[in-house]
């Protein structure tokens, strides 16, 4: 329980359903000793906190919280800033679920004998042949089906998402109905929790000293490897990216390239952001135990894609994907989630484009 209101209606649900429910908070990041510009929000505040403890109290079950800031620490943040340091772009969301949010709620149902978790996510979870995977939700602008791509059989098993029969809007109208009025308007977050004013360039400052000094001089190349002018360091560019380039430019330029052991970052125009494939790793399948050479699935390479088609074939450990039309913006570090329909066949981290 994050102290929002999907996760607060979500214990609402299970408690009407008749289940014994226990309401866990967990404390990931304790964002006043980052040095952040932004007040703390989100799951990690006190606030927060204290808003799903009342919930609890008031609905009549016991509320833990449980301290998992080390683990998100050294799993999450530390990814985070290896995979910028790298060149890549992070998704810390995805690896927060897969290794430390289930992980973490699973260790504690157990403790305390229970048989199922329950979020606030806005996903189904469907069983077909003796495997479980995640579907989208019946809200597509909600649906978070994106983010659980790593989610194993033994999680999915034991997990239940009320929300997914529901859209947000009847969410709203479910707590006030049940007189949570400041709950039903609560506003969303949608930063990364230990980043929470959006800046994650000046959270890898403060997190890797001396970084500044090491990537200076750094330098804006053309398609062809033509000098454009200088940058403040590759880490603190994304693929993609159109603003904050700086200027000079007759027509808009996007990061279409980033190559960490030169300290170079390479520039084009928008058509040069595509791309035919890409090498995807650390694979995770769920409604399939694999993919047959040549397997078509709509393929979303960044949350709220609305996803291409492309075929999938077994590289090793590895897969490759051949887009059937190119793809704007494949970005080495985000996830590719594969579709069959609204089902997830799977998931991984891709390794580079094509």
């Amino acid at each position: 329980m994050s102290g929002g209101i999907d996760s607060t209606v979500t214990a609402m649900l299970m408690h009407e359903e008749g289940y014994e429910v226990v309401g866990i908070t967990m404390k990931t990041w304790d964002y006043a000793g980052s040095g952040g510009s932004k007040k703390e929000t989100g799951c990690c505040s006190l606030d927060s906190i204290n808003d799903a403890r009342e919930v609890s109290v008031d609905m009549g079950f016991h509320h833990f919280i449980v301290d998992i800031r080390e683990e998100f620490g050294d799993y999450v943040i530390d990814d985070f800033v290896d995979e910028y340091i790298a060149g890549r772009t992070p998704n810390p969301c995805i690896l927060c679920n897969t290794h430390i949010k289930w992980s973490a709620l699973l260790k504690r149902a157990d403790a305390l004998d229970c048989e199922f978790i329950a979020t606030g996510h806005y996903a189904k979870i469907n069983q077909k042949d003796g495997r479980y995977f995640i579907s989208k939700a019946i809200d597509q602008h909600k649906d978070q089906s994106y983010v659980l791509w790593g989610l194993s059989q033994e999680c999915m098993e034991r997990t239940r998402f009320p929300l997914a029969p529901f859209t947000k809007s009847e969410i709203r109208q479910m707590a006030a109905d049940r007189g949570y009025e400041a709950l039903s308007k609560k506003a969303e977050s949608y930063e990364i929790c230990f980043v929470p004013d959006n800046d994650y360039r000046s959270f890898l400052k403060r997190r890797v000293p001396g970084l500044e000094q090491q990537v200076a001089g750094g330098t804006f190349v053309d398609q062809e490897g033509n000098l454009l002018g200088n940058h403040d360091g590759y880490p603190f560019y994304t693929i993609g990216q159109r603003k904050g380039l700086g200027g000079g430019f007759k027509t808009p330029k996007y990061v279409t390239d980033i190559r960490p052991n030169d300290n170079v970052v390479v520039l084009g125009e928008v058509e040069d952001l595509m791309r035919n494939g890409m090498i995807v790793n650390d694979v995770n399948m769920q409604k399939y135990k694999s993919f047959q050479d040549g397997m078509e699935a709509t393929t979303m390479v960044r949350y709220n894609d609305k996803g291409a088609l492309a075929r999938i074939y077994n590289k090793e450990n590895d897969l490759q994907v051949e887009f059937m039309a190119n793809v704007r913006g494949v970005a080495p570090g985000q996830s590719a989630v594969f579709y069959e329909g609204d089902d997830v066949i799977g998931g991984g981290r891709i390794s580079r484009s094509l």
